[in-house]
């Protein structure tokens, strides 16, 4: 299921990212890679405020539908 739709304050584990090429590249930098741990701390505005790798990120909710979880 695509992170998106996920249940804030759960974690999940990363599946697999997807989209364009440098859609996933970015994604990987800032932590979202397969195997790695994720929850999402808040919803503000359409964009999730999510914990990966003891960091917390702002995301959108375009990039968080490229997320599988």
């Amino acid at each position: 299921m695509p992170l998106a739709f996920a249940d804030i304050g759960v974690e999940y584990i990363i599946q697999r990212v997807g989209g364009r090429p440098e859609t996933k590249k970015h994604l990987e930098n800032i932590g979202f890679v397969a195997g790695s741990r994720v929850t999402i701390i808040n919803m503000v505005t359409g964009n999730l405020i999510v914990k990966v790798k003891e960091s917390r990120v702002a995301i959108s909710q375009e990039l968080a539908q490229k997320i599988f979880v």
